[in-house]
């Protein structure tokens, strides 16, 4: 145990950091040094009388300095009370820190007894558990710590270290830096075994942050100076063992990354650890990562006598195609139950967490299917029953001449169990189906199609008698697939149900949770029926929907804290008048605990209802996300402009529009804050700033260097000058990371939120080989756009093109397995994707491979190829596969297409296809007589609403925009105006505030008359909301009108005034009217006075100047004019 205390405290202490980083601080947290006479010698004594007066809390902890308190007897501590070191830290942190200080706190912790100190910690945490801590003096108060804590006694069982670790010692965890206190330190590697048995033993009591915490101090321990096998040599006794994972990472690696596997050993003695019998008992209990887990499995399974039989069963789900290549017929299926049993759709079910997984079936899942399928050449019932979920591999050939449609209705419920068909997987099987005699026509007949669904359609769904649907869903075996269907076949089952159903008291109940989302607004309203709180919080709602019985909850349930997150989400502004001022901060506080994710107009709402009766003192027990509206004064009585900004910097950002002059106030507010006088922000202020610094401009970046990029690929996107400035500092080499001709996978990994910016002369620097490992093992789950990723790709063809006549090169033939390969676009080059997929049918492969990131050129020749195939046009089962390769059709191709359905339709939109293409879409398929309804409305959604013209439009009931969920904020006048008047017919019946929030989107095109009507409804509208209302309706209302339609957002009214349109609207209104708004706005007309206001872009032209002067000229005229009638009246 005297081993163990010395490495546990440095482990504490120990966090990952960059190499460059290494020593900073150092000199703040020396060991003891000399005596305390000696040190104290120079410290002037602090009479008893002002010690017992800071002791007992009547004078700061300031009125002495850090030195009086550490050379203090030691009976003097003993008095202090619990809340005393959080004061100590408040006033000693804002000052820097002398040459001493680091010794006096070794000193001033070495007199605190354990117990008292331990109480004293707890406190400490308590109150900056979620505050930032300035390095400085966290390095100084942590050495101190740390040289006490080597003496407290028993500090190596699993209880006093969970004590210290969680009750004490949690605020300082978080910092990176503090690795560097300890960093020369020698720990031998069987202490540091012993670290991780103690700290494994208390893993389980940890909250997550802190194991995540935790592991990245064990990982910076294990790959401190780039050391490979660290702990390991098969020739020391005690340093020989096989099982190191068990050993150095314990349940720890629940935290590691594939990637960071990687770094620690070369493959072959991964391979030796991963296999050691301890090390795979202890992991075949842990939940890793879905991509730690397939790494894992791959270190198990690629020696080739590998036994699969032996292999763990959670494993199975993670193997890779060369690892099932060699299997006997019996031995595949033999594992095809295996993975039946024990690779459910549910990730946490098979030990594994969702990070990094993919949505659906993997490319390897589906690989190894299909290397298992391929094992047999016949497929009788007992075959297709035994290959279970493995039974998703079969090809469409399997399907359409290999299997009769006896055999498929014999194996029907097995295939109806399995997972992830392709729609024309289960469309082939479904036809089949029904060409064999089976019949739907109630619900147990539906259910009994399981997973296979999607094949029907939704033409023969739309047949189905509502009763069938009821039934099917309440079936728990059919309620597990509905998740996995396509949207249009989730809205088709919702509308069958309503149809039955009406009522949302009745109608919630029956929707099953994987169809929630698909029920229509307008079908939510209870209007005087009380809903059941219970129903709406066990399903998933978009906001919108929330939104539309928020009210009625607020009325209905007095304890907020009963709500789910997804209720909580649909709160509005409207529904504030339903609700006393007073419940709002309680609402608040349930919001942050629930981590609602609310947009920018329900935070500037909720916001001013919080501040309604005054600035809250607790505003840390609020969503971070209200601090964007409110400002450090604000905060003031919470605590300092520092903490305000940390805050801010852990907010979501996002909510406030990018380059908003709001985000640029904030920024420049923090750099005040943090005394940041010019463009160099150090790491300290970094990790303050946090996505703050996403605002930060080219000359902060490239002042600042290397230590801004790792908080900087947090940030999603950059603005050009971001982006060059970006490129300057990577391209130095001055970072962390080195020259771009150094890089390796893992950096590129590591820089993965910053590809987007490297331009070809950064690109060409990177080794080849680093950029395709790259490719292969992380652009699958990279961020970065199809495109992005072509580019990077492009990087890797020859330069030098094969002329287009030459035919495919030896070796480049693409197979089944090639086509199966997601990198396979850095291998061919568009004259060879021409030459090689000659004789190539692509039709059952197309969906799958234009997810690749194929440059366009290399898209443009898979268009080529299409053409070849199909010289009289594409067949209708292609239409909806075609993806990236509709920017390459023509609109007279489209106008030629067999859309003859809503389906259709909406397979060929989903693509998101440029604005002629869609609209010829949309053309051919109203001049095949197909209606205008909900279904194609939806299918056309608010993206390409915009191209329907009058007549078109025209066509659209009003009872569809009941169902279909449109914004016509993005259109012209007269469509807005159409629509509007549509939806106004169509929500008419319903009671407020849910007519509002109904009709919201189409206000564009209100009239004046009813935005009136609206007015005296206390709507609380946001300004975004009326700043885009139809030009002449906004201008024809009064201030007292605006003021109606606002409510509690009129204070934002403020923030616009000299911003279109509302400058043009203050300058319309009587000055005396504005002032009883009490905002301050100016621009009005003065009585006695009118506005001629003259629009700028009108005078362009020497005609528009005549006209102007014409105006002039009749002036002195008009004036005279109105003079009269005044005087007349």
């Amino acid at each position: 145990m005297a081993a163990l205390v010395p490495a546990l405290s440095f482990l504490l202490l120990l966090r990952w950091q960059e190499p460059a980083a290494a020593s900073a601080g150092t000199h703040l947290c020396p060991s003891p040094a000399g005596s305390e006479s000696a040190l104290c010698a120079s410290v002037r004594s602090a009479s008893p009388e002002m010690l017992h007066e800071v002791a007992h809390g009547q004078a700061p902890p300031c009125s002495l300095t850090f030195g009086q308190l550490a050379c203090a007897q030691r009976a003097w501590l003993q008095d202090l009370q619990d809340d005393f070191l959080p004061s100590l830290y408040s006033c000693l942190s804002p000052r820097p820190p002398g040459a001493l200080d680091p010794q006096f706190s070794i000193l001033f912790f070495s007199k605190y007894d354990s117990q008292k100190l331990a109480a004293a910690l707890a406190r400490f945490s308590q109150r900056f558990s979620h505050v930032p801590l300035p390095l400085e003096w966290s390095l100084i108060f942590f050495n101190g710590l740390w040289e006490r804590l080597l003496q407290v006694p028993g500090i190596g069982s699993p209880a006093l270290l969970s004590q210290w670790l969680h009750g004490g010692l949690q605020p300082f965890l978080a910092k990176p830096q503090l690795a560097a206190c300890l960093h020369a330190k020698n720990i031998q590697c069987e202490t540091f075994q012993g670290i991780v048995a103690s700290l494994s033993g208390i893993y389980p009591e940890l909250p997550v942050e802190e194991q995540r915490n935790l592991y990245a101090a064990i990982k910076h321990y294990l790959l401190q100076a780039g050391a490979q096998q660290k702990c390991f040599s098969a020739a020391l006794p005690g340093l020989n063992s096989t099982a190191w994972f068990r050993s150095y990472l314990g349940p720890f690696l629940e935290h590691a990354t594939a990637a960071e596997l990687q770094l620690l050993g070369d493959e072959p003695t991964l391979q030796t650890f991963a296999r050691d019998p301890l090390s795979l008992q202890m992991v075949s209990n842990l939940t890793l990562p879905w991509q730690t887990a397939v790494f894992y499995t791959s270190l198990l399974t690629s020696a080739p006598d590998f036994p699969l039989a032996s292999l763990p069963d959670r494993f199975v789900c993670c193997l890779s195609p060369s690892a099932v290549s060699n299997l006997s017929r019996d031995e595949a299926l033999s594992l095809a139950q295996r993975i039946t049993e024990n690779c459910p759709w549910n990730l946490t079910e098979r030990g594994m967490s969702r990070e990094g997984a993919p949505s659906s079936l993997s490319r390897e899942e589906l690989q190894v299917a299909s290397s298992l399928v391929r094992k047999f050449e016949h497929f009788p019932p007992a075959v297709l029953r035994a290959l279970g979920q493995a039974a998703v591999g079969l090809s469409i050939s399997d399907l359409e001449s290999r299997i009769s449609a006896q055999d498929l209705a014999a194996a029907l419920p097995a295939l109806a169990a399995v997972r992830g068909w392709s729609a024309e997987q289960a469309s082939t099987i479904a036809r089949k189906l029904l060409s064999s005699g089976y019949q739907v026509s109630d619900g147990q007949s539906l259910a009994g199609l399981g997973s296979l669904v999607p094949g029907l359609g939704s033409a023969a769904l739309r047949r189905l008698p509502p009763e069938a649907v009821l039934e099917a869903v309440r079936l728990p075996s059919f309620a597990q697939h509905l998740g996995a269907l396509p949207p249009a076949l989730k809205r088709m089952l919702v509308e069958k149900i309503s149809s039955r159903v009406s009522h949302p008291a009745e109608l919630v109940p029956c929707v099953p949770g994987a169809l929630a989302r698909y029920i229509p607004k307008s079908l939510l309203v209870f209007g005087e029926e009380e809903p059941n709180i219970q129903d709406l919080n066990s399903k998933p709602w978009t906001p919108g929907q929330a939104a539309m019985f928020f009210s009625d909850v607020m009325k209905a349930e007095p304890d907020f804290s009963r709500l789910s997150q997804s209720v909580l989400q649909g709160f509005t502004c409207a529904a504030a008048q339903e609700t006393a001022a007073a419940r709002f901060q309680e609402l608040a506080r349930v919001m942050k605990e629930k981590e609602v994710r609310l947009g920018e107009e329900q935070l500037s709402c909720l916001v001013k209802l919080v501040t309604l009766q005054g600035i809250p003192k607790d505003l840390d027990s609020y969503p971070k996300e209200l601090l964007l509206f409110l400002s450090p004064s604000d905060y003031a009585a919470t605590g300092s402009c520092v903490q305000f900004f940390a805050n801010i910097g852990e907010a979501n950002l996002d909510v406030l529009p990018r380059e908003s002059p709001q985000r640029k106030e904030l920024l420049l507010e923090a750099l005040a804050c943090l005394g940041v006088p010019g463009p160099q922000v150090d790491e300290e202020s970094a990790e303050l700033l946090g996505h703050l610094l996403c605002e930060l401009g080219g000359q902060h970046i490239r002042s600042s260097g290397g230590h801004l990029l790792k908080h900087l690929s947090r940030c999603g996107s950059f603005l050009p000058e971001q982006e060059e400035a970006i490129r300057s500092v990577l391209s130095s080499g001055n970072t962390s990371f080195g020259p771009p001709a150094e890089w390796s996978a893992l950096t590129l990994k590591e820089l993965s939120g910053l590809i987007s910016v490297l331009d070809h002369s950064i690109l060409q620097q990177i080794p080849r080989d680093a950029l395709t490992l790259w490719l292969k093992s992380s652009a699958r789950d990279s961020p970065l756009s199809r495109e992005e990723l072509a580019s990077i790709a492009a990087e890797l063809l020859p330069s030098r093109q094969k002329r287009a006549d030459a035919g495919c090169p030896p070796g480049k033939e693409i197979t089944e397995e090639v086509l199966a390969d997601d990198t396979m676009n850095i291998y061919y080059s568009p004259a060879e994707l021409r030459a090689c997929l000659r004789n190539v049918s692509l039709e059952s492969y197309l969906s799958q491979i234009l997810v690749y990131p194929f440059s366009d050129p290399q898209l443009a020749a898979l268009k080529q190829h299409l053409d070849e195939t199909y010289p009289e046009g594409y067949p209708a089962s292609l239409l909806p596969k075609l993806g990236l390769l509709l920017s390459f059709v023509t609109p007279e191709e489209v106008s030629r297409w067999n859309i003859t359905s809503a389906d259709a339709l909406a397979g060929i939109l989903r693509s998101q296809p440029p604005q002629q293409q869609a609209s010829a879409a949309i053309r051919r398929y109203l001049a095949l007589g197909n209606p205008l309804d909900a279904t194609a409305l939806e299918a056309i959604g608010s993206t390409y609403l915009c191209l329907l013209d009058g007549a078109e439009l025209s066509m659209i009931e009003p009872s569809s925009l009941k169902v279909a969920s449109l914004d016509p904020a993005a259109c012209s006048e007269t469509t807005k105006d159409i629509l509007y008047a549509k939806a106004k017919r169509a929500f008419s019946g319903q009671p407020f505030p849910a007519y509002y929030e109904l009709i919201e989107p189409y206000l564009g095109g209100a009239p004046a008359a009813d935005l009136r009507a609206l007015s005296r409804r206390n709507l609380n509208m946001g300004i975004s909301t009326l700043v885009n209302l139809r030009r002449d309706s906004l201008m024809s209302l009064t201030p007292s009108e605006v003021q109606g339609l606002l409510g509690i957002n009129l204070p934002d009214l403020k923030k616009w005034q000299h911003r279109a349109p509302i400058w043009q609207w203050i300058q319309r209104q009587r000055q005396a009217e504005l002032e009883k708004l009490q905002l301050g706005l100016t621009g009005g007309t003065q009585k006695g006075y009118i506005n001629l206001a003259l629009p700028r872009a009108q005078v362009r032209s020497s005609a528009s100047l005549g006209a102007v002067a014409a105006t002039l000229r009749l002036l002195p005229a008009l004036l005279t004019s109105c003079l009269l009638l005044s005087i007349l009246a």
